[in-house]
């Protein structure tokens, strides 16, 4: 097994075809046809299998996987470590992060990571939780900004601050204005909330254990993708929302959601900063963690 046909059969296990894995590799499709074969050879079992007319994973694709991806992260962390030797304080900082929290803080991270770090390019992706964490775990991001602790034993994951949640609502419902208001009153109301993204733990799952703790059991959930869909859904009464005080100020200073005073529903949500456990941190990823933390250390404490 050598690493070409290590990263052909990744290429093909993540887009699922022969053509598009060519296209990636800039190789021809027989090339990575022949360079999967003689890998499925020498291991004596296939990688692949076919079903409905679509290319998935064996089990022992399955397996393989995980392997192939750690082994091609290795391999990037090696030429990162000697390139940083040449290089110094420059190249290129791939990071993940959960769409809502592109906020004011991290705004500020990149701010200071720019003037500390003005050789640095920062490459940003965007995903659920569940995907960030995947994201780093692959090495396709040296980092990854994430709600609640990924379990996998092979990341870090570090706290760095408590992201306040309110409920709201849009002025027009009946609750809006009330000084405080108790679980009892929002039993039947329909909630708005992420998409879960698989068994692992997600927001949709704090939500319902949440409700559950202040006695809103089985709650009727609408599962949206967007922060920004979420916001108008709310806005134009189709429901209500536990949502991250940093993610709605332009909408309550501009009125159009209205947050409720739910002390049995006072919460707050980690966030975690997340790396391999193994993996090279280039002084780039080192820095930008060091920005992480003491740009976090206000909202923690707030």
């Amino acid at each position: 097994m050598d690493m070409d046909q290590i990263r052909t059969f990744v290429a093909i296990a993540r887009t699922r075809n022969f053509s598009r894995a060519a296209a990636v590799l800039h190789r021809s499709q027989p090339a990575v046809s022949r360079r999967v074969s003689l890998l499925t050879q020498e291991l004596g079992i296939p990688l692949f299998e076919r079903a409905g007319g679509q290319l998935r994973l064996s089990e022992a694709g399955g397996a393989l996987l995980p392997y192939a991806e750690t082994i091609l992260a290795a391999a990037r962390d090696g030429l990162e470590a000697v390139r940083t030797l040449d290089k110094g304080d420059s190249g290129r900082l791939a990071l993940a992060i959960v769409g809502t929290l592109a906020n004011a803080t991290f705004t500020e991270m990149l701010r200071r990571f720019r003037a500390d770090h003005p050789g640095v390019l920062v490459d940003v992706e965007t995903g659920n939780s569940h995907e960030v964490g995947e994201i780093v775990r692959r090495g396709d991001a040296a980092l990854g900004l994430r709600y609640i602790h990924d379990p996998g034993r092979d990341l870090v994951s570090e706290t760095v601050m408590q992201e306040k949640l309110v409920v709201v609502c849009s002025p027009d419902h009946g609750l809006a204005g009330r000084r405080t208001v108790h679980p009892k009153q929002l039993a039947g109301e329909r909630w708005v909330a992420f998409r879960t993204g698989g068994a692992r733990e997600t927001f949709v799952q704090f939500l319902s254990r949440t409700l559950a703790a202040a006695g809103l059991h089985d709650p009727e959930v609408t599962l949206i993708d967007s922060l920004t869909a979420q916001k108008r859904l709310v806005e134009a009464n189709f429901g209500i929302a536990l949502l991250a005080e940093s993610g709605i100020e332009e909408e309550t200073k501009a009125g159009t959601l209205k947050k409720l005073n739910v002390p049995a529903l006072r919460a707050s949500i980690p966030v975690t900063v997340v790396y391999r456990k193994n993996g090279y941190l280039s002084g780039a990823a080192r820095g930008f963690l060091s920005t992480i933390r003491r740009c976090c250390v206000r909202p923690f404490t707030r």
